[in-house]
């Protein structure tokens, strides 16, 4: 009996040693390890991806979000403030209590197939509105010109970027609102145009938010 209470009380207390030894290692100097490395080799990164403007963070590079005019009285969706350029729609999963687009605790597609007459509504109607918006007194924007990005959701529904060719189409617009050279804006659309990762993945793209921050930049030196 007392060779038995004897090798249960070893074996608890070598039970309790690995567990003290593994917690140690793998919840205490591993994690503690990781993120010093981290902050030390890839600090922007490690800290979510931050862009400031005017000594305030304003976002993630890597998350999209709106620009829109307040809410007025009897308005149940804000609209667009076209003095900004404009991120790609964010239907996601619909809009609700939880998912309010670009605000998203979920993310994810619609799902919708390309024959769904729901998704073909919302690409028409994006389309009319895309070119309503971007149309000015010396540029007419023709249906032809608007690409997919323009009209439809990522898969996340939080994409940052937008096409080069979405950011020319609204390069007009822009310019018209905030009283800039319209070559300016377009110059400007070309310094934030990255290209394919490591030149062969992925397509070229704007990072809207860093787009607008340099677009304030340009507009209050203006």
């Amino acid at each position: 009996m007392n060779n038995s209470v004897t090798n249960t009380g070893r074996l608890l207390w070598a039970g309790l040693r690995a567990l003290l030894v593994l917690t140690l290692a793998c919840g205490v100097i591993y994690p503690l390890a990781v993120t010093g490395v981290a902050q030390a080799l890839f600090h922007d990164k490690a800290n979510g991806s931050e862009i400031r403007s005017e000594g305030k963070v304003v976002g993630s590079s890597l998350i999209g979000q709106r620009y829109d005019l307040p809410l007025k009285k009897g308005q149940e969706t804000a609209e667009p403030d076209l003095k900004w350029f404009q991120p790609r729609p964010s239907n996601g999963l619909g809009e609700n209590t939880v998912n309010t687009r670009y605000k998203l605790i979920l993310s994810g597609a619609t799902n919708l197939s390309g024959d769904n007459k729901d998704l073909i509504g919302q690409v028409r109607a994006a389309q009319q509105a895309v070119i309503k918006d971007n149309t000015t007194a010396t540029y007419e924007v023709d249906k032809a010109d608007v690409p997919a990005d323009a009209v439809t959701s990522s898969g996340s529904g939080l994409d940052p970027d937008i096409s080069p060719a979405y950011a020319e189409l609204q390069v007009h617009r822009v310019a018209e609102r905030n009283h800039l050279p319209v070559n300016e804006v377009r110059q400007l659309v070309k310094a934030h145009t990255d290209g394919r990762v490591l030149g062969f993945m992925g397509e070229p793209r704007v990072n809207v938010l860093e787009l607008n921050v340099a677009l304030r930049d340009l507009a209050a030196k203006g």
